[in-house]
């Protein structure tokens, strides 16, 4: 098992999060709809942005260990054994990733706060 570098790991997050905004804008375009002509309560944007990083996380790692931008790497999300993550691993890794802080652990850790607290690791294929 070989960790991906941190280069790779910056890429996933431009790919994984360029992707979550778009649908995200989608999905916000859609509400303001329903608002306007239904009178749905408002909801902000950042909510439905956060709300979409843990369900695009959650659904793509939970399911085939990793997200859109993991296919484009060749890497992949795994446990400290090297096999697929059990759920409650994949769910925590989600959670932590909507803090602030999740990034600023990454000099004093050496991996990010959501890999650490999971004990996972993204490596190559």
């Amino acid at each position: 098992m070989k960790k991906v570098g941190f280069g790779t790991r910056v890429l996933n997050f431009v790919i994984d999060t360029s992707l979550i905004f778009g649908i995200t804008y989608g999905v916000d375009a859609w509400w303001d709809f329903q608002t306007m002509y239904w009178h749905y309560p408002f909801i902000p944007f950042y909510v439905f942005f956060w709300a979409m990083i843990f369900i695009y996380y959650t659904f793509f790692e939970g399911i085939f260990k990793r997200s859109p931008a993991k296919w484009l790497t060749i890497s992949k999300v795994v446990n400290k054994t090297g096999e697929k993550p059990f759920f409650w691993q994949i769910i925590l890794r989600s959670l932590v990733r909507l803090t602030i802080v999740d990034c600023f652990f990454i000099p004093f850790l050496d991996k990010p706060l959501h890999d650490y607290l999971s004990k996972t690791e993204v490596v190559e294929v």
